[in-house]
């Protein structure tokens, strides 16, 4: 079947989005519309409409006479974001024990098989691996905010979850603590099939703040006081030990926006 091709404001905006989210744009960075349209072959209108979408969600600031640029994020932030979701996400799981249907659910457990899928594929392209581990964890929280069958909420959590913050968590993460996750996203499921609210809340919150725990764990012993730093190379990836995600600047190395 044929696919429709999409409008060229929502290739700009998936481009774009994609660059800020996998750190080829870094934070602080100016968002020149002439050179990304020529980056990806489209007019400015249709740059010109994704930043105003992306400014709109959060990742993309305007500032006087700079112009667009990729939105900055402090340390506090982070502990400020992450606790946020966590609580959000804890009540998303505790009403989803109590409201979640059987469709739901089965998008639920296909998120949880794509995730247990990523942490086997054989590592022939690391930036695939970690894209693939990124949209099944998507699917899954997604899948637990559906079945929790709160509109306010859904939105809420839009709004709260830094998804680039997120995607750079997995870059952290040592094949031990992705299992980790793992395991979480099936303790979290089996709490909201047998009903348990107060379990499935408490095992989120937890899960949540295991991630920002993570982010901190690594701006400390790298002794940054900029989250910045977490859009580059880290020492593990360098060094290549094992890690889940890999190098991703090595083959995708950051755009001179």
């Amino acid at each position: 079947m044929a696919t429709t091709p999409q409008a060229p404001g929502q290739v700009a905006y998936s481009q774009i989005r994609q660059a800020i989210v996998e750190g080829r744009y870094k934070p602080g960075q100016r968002l020149i519309e002439q050179r990304i349209a020529e980056e990806f072959s489209l007019s400015r209108t249709p740059i010109r409409e994704a930043l105003r979408r992306l400014e709109a969600e959060g990742l993309v600031r305007s500032e006087p006479n700079r112009g667009s640029i990729v939105r900055t994020v402090s340390m506090a932030d982070v502990s400020d974001t992450y606790g946020l979701r966590a609580r959000l996400e804890a009540y998303a799981a505790e009403l989803a024990a109590e409201r979640i249907d059987h469709a739901t659910l089965e998008k639920l457990d296909a998120g949880i098989e794509a995730f247990a899928l990523a942490l086997t594929a054989p590592p022939a392209d690391m930036i695939d691996r970690v894209r693939a581990v990124d949209t099944a964890n998507s699917r899954i929280h997604g899948a637990i905010v559906a079945g929790a069958e709160h509109e306010r909420l859904s939105r809420l959590l839009e709004r709260t979850t830094d998804v680039p913050l997120v995607f750079q968590a997995f870059r952290q993460y040592d094949h031990a603590q992705t299992e980790r996750s793992h395991l979480f996203h099936q303790l979290i499921r089996d709490a909201i099939v047998a009903g348990d609210g107060r379990r499935a809340s408490a095992l989120m919150y937890e899960h949540v703040l295991q991630g920002r725990d993570v982010l901190l764990a690594h701006l400390a012993a790298t002794s940054s006081d900029g989250v910045d730093e977490l859009f580059g190379v880290s020492a593990r990836e360098a060094a290549g030990a094992g890690k889940l995600p890999g190098d991703l600047s090595a083959e995708h190395p950051a755009e001179p926006v």
